[in-house]
């Protein structure tokens, strides 16, 4: 697998899981009669711009793409970790989610082979 296939593929699930954290769980509460979650939305937010800056390097970050990738790794865990204590485990859309970011996890640990290879 290519270098930019594995980033392409990075940013696609980020961006998939990011969208699910920011719009779709948000649109779930807010139709149950709860209002805006903050705490989806931030880690809607975290997904799209690590997935964006995968992509789109930015000239200040130069030098720091294994910082950014454990970063991004370090930001998924947390996410899998808390919603199994926190999260419902009879939510198919949570287990979809999580199935997402552990496929995540595995382009992330991929690139950082190739990259140190």
């Amino acid at each position: 697998m290519s270098a930019s296939s594995l980033r392409l593929g990075i940013a696609l699930l980020g961006a998939a899981t990011g969208i699910i954290h920011l719009v779709v769980l948000n649109l779930r509460l807010m139709s149950a009669g709860f209002g805006f979650d903050i705490p989806f939305t931030l880690n809607g937010l975290g997904f799209l711009a690590l997935s964006a800056v995968t992509v789109w390097r930015p000239g200040f970050l130069a030098g720091r793409e294994a910082l950014i990738r454990w970063g991004f790794i370090g930001f998924t865990v947390v996410t899998i970790v808390a919603w199994f204590i926190l999260g419902d485990m009879a939510d198919v859309l949570g287990w979809v989610t999580k199935l997402i970011e552990v496929a995540l996890l595995v382009l992330l640990f991929l690139e950082g082979r190739r990259t140190t290879a």
